[in-house]
């Protein structure tokens, strides 16, 4: 069996995961989640798919940053791809650690092909901050990677979405700089954009590049909470796009319920969230 293949007349499915926030000893996440059980539940689910090419996972991988967090991840990914016959593809995010990301799952930026679609993934993540950026430096390498079209076209993969969040405490802690980022991709054969972070699904277009954005494995973010606020409940979910050899993709966001889904897990007033924002947003 091999993972380099997908069936011509379909194109490319991508089982989109994000959000994990992984920790190495067990811990809960806020004191409430069972991460490690929430990715479990959502491999399960997804294990009702007829077929998958590739796992792509954006970013937020481990919450501890932990090397066991990332090994209790590529433990159960690369087991759930192996049994399909998918590739896999890891994506940095603000709360993992390099040391950590680096050696257990690889180089935080790499392209891979995957039956005639390349997946690029893009580092957006600023160490110590919780907002992300792409630096000259790394513009210039994707700019160079995309110079030669891929057969049926590229996949970009980064943490932070180039689009405007629907928070305050996320609006804060955006891609400082996407359209210098969407510039390069509109350059080159880039038909996806995939990305997580907001911890709820999103699909829109942005500068012609459809961008998809998963929901998150950790917990649910409340789009629609009180402006200025923060909440976020028990909720996974993950996304399955379906890129065609020519033409636009298609996604579909699942839920992977639990008993325990709508509880609150946190709710953040205005006050909280400026104070996180100061913290972990950039300098001012």
């Amino acid at each position: 069996m091999t993972f380099l293949t997908a069936p011509a007349e379909r194109g490319l499915r991508i089982l989109h995961l994000s959000d994990t926030h992984l920790f190495g000893d067990g811990s809960l996440h806020y004191g409430i989640v069972d991460t490690l059980a929430a990715l479990d539940r959502v491999l399960d689910r997804a294990g009702e798919l007829a077929a998958v090419d590739v796992v792509v996972v954006s970013g937020d991988l481990s919450d501890d940053g932990s090397e066991e967090s990332y090994r209790l991840l590529a433990r159960r990914i690369v087991s759930w791809a192996n049994a399909r016959g998918a590739a896999v593809v890891y994506a940095m995010g603000n709360h993992d650690l390099r040391a950590g990301f680096e050696t257990v799952l690889g180089a935080r930026e790499s392209a891979v092909e995957v039956a005639g679609f390349r997946i690029v993934t893009v580092d957006s993540s600023v160490p110590g901050a919780g907002y992300g950026a792409v630096d000259a430096a790394q513009l210039q390498i994707l700019s160079g990677i995309l110079r030669e079209p891929a057969p049926h076209g590229t996949v970009v993969v980064l943490h932070h979405p180039p689009v405007p969040a629907a928070s305050a405490l996320l609006a804060a802690l955006e891609l400082q700089n996407p359209a210098e980022l969407l510039a390069a991709c509109s350059a080159g054969d880039v038909r996806l954009v995939l990305a997580g972070h907001y911890h709820h699904a999103l699909a829109t277009v942005a500068d012609g590049i459809p961008v998809v954005v998963a929901p998150g494995v950790a917990n649910t973010a409340d789009a629609i909470a009180p402006a200025g606020t923060e909440r976020a409940t028990v909720g996974s979910g993950f996304a399955v796009i379906d890129l065609p050899l020519s033409g636009e993709p298609r996604a579909l966001f699942i839920p992977a319920p639990s008993v325990d889904d709508g509880t609150e897990i946190f709710d953040l007033s205005a006050a909280e969230v400026e104070r996180i924002a100061a913290a972990a947003g950039p300098a001012a």
